[in-house]
């Protein structure tokens, strides 16, 4: 699955227009590299997300559409850290 809509499927963000925008800008990693909104997610994946106050790092659970849309469990959580909102993480 895109991750673009792998972020909007797992409420990590909240619209696909703006998992689109965070990503293009660098704002999303996978695997420590950064992507491209068309970019493949992968169960076991380990996705950072920098928001302005904050860097969360989430392990995918699964990436398939229908579990998700059924609410299954997306990702497991690995570390979330604030950060000042003036630096700029990456």
């Amino acid at each position: 699955m895109r991750i673009d809509k792998y972020l909007k499927l797992s409420r990590l963000i909240k619209r696909r227009t703006l998992a689109q925008e965070m990503v293009e800008i660098g704002a999303v990693r996978i695997n420590g590299r950064t992507c491209k909104p068309a970019a493949e997610v992968r169960s076991d994946d380990i996705i950072e997300i920098a928001y302005p106050g904050r860097i969360m790092k989430v392990k995918v659970v699964t990436s398939d559409e229908v579990q998700l849309k059924r609410n299954a469990p997306a990702y497991e959580m690995v570390e979330e850290r604030k950060v000042d909102r003036e630096e700029r993480p990456w």
